[in-house]
């Protein structure tokens, strides 16, 4: 049975203020280890989702063990938007290129 330092009751907001940035927090201690200054660029935190993570749970973008030591040594855990990049550096440079109207 896992200790209950590698598993956590978790829910996930976003928020309003950046596609893409997930705030993970205990369901038990909520926003209360999040600082102040982080809440406000964040926005207004909305739902997402409430799940148990444990150390084998596949999640999308982030590594759970991270996940749960980040809450458990912090109180939250910061999902970021991923990082676009262009396919190819030739099609960056097309995309500088007049266009015919």
């Amino acid at each position: 049975m896992a200790d209950d330092k590698s598993r956590i009751l978790c829910d996930i907001f976003k928020g309003n203020r950046k596609e893409g940035m997930y705030l993970y927090v205990s369901h038990a201690e909520g926003f209360d280890r999040v600082p102040q200054g982080l809440m406000d660029s964040f926005g207004t935190p909305l739902l997402v989702t409430r799940l148990m993570l444990t150390e084998n749970k596949k999640l999308a973008r982030a590594d759970a063990m991270k996940v749960i030591e980040d809450i458990n040594s912090q109180g939250f855990y910061l999902q970021m938007p991923p990082v676009l990049f262009a396919l190819d550096q030739g099609m960056a440079e097309n995309n500088k290129l007049p266009r015919d109207s």
